[in-house]
């Protein structure tokens, strides 16, 4: 687990929702959520594409046992690590946007740089 932030859930619950939203981040490139999830998010998907780079079948099956969609996993493999060959580390950006209406949450929004 990267951070000590336990999210209000669960272990086992708090994993499956990481999970996801990584799937989900990766496979849109951006996402709009809390400021928290945010930092929880971020050093996960920078695995996974740190993964896509090395391009062996080993890395391939440990992003598969991660990540929810075979889809999203070819994706990373063969459309976005390619393009961070020449980068360490460093591929996602996370911008502040304000409070959420509802609750006052900070709302940030984390993309692929």
């Amino acid at each position: 687990m990267p951070g000590t932030r336990k999210l209000g859930r669960p272990t086992d619950q708090r994993m499956a929702m990481l999970k996801q939203m990584v799937t989900d981040f990766l496979d849109n490139g951006r996402m709009e959520t809390t400021v928290t999830r945010c930092k929880e998010i971020a050093p996960l998907a920078q695995k996974m594409i740190t993964l896509g780079k090395k391009n062996t079948l080993a890395s391939k099956r440990q992003a598969l046992s991660f990540m929810t969609r075979r889809d999203v996993v070819s994706k990373v493999f063969d459309e976005i690590a390619p393009g961070y060959a020449e980068r360490n580390g460093g591929y996602t950006r996370i911008t502040r946007i304000g409070p959420r209406r509802g609750d006052g949450a900070e709302m940030a929004v984390i993309e692929l740089v």
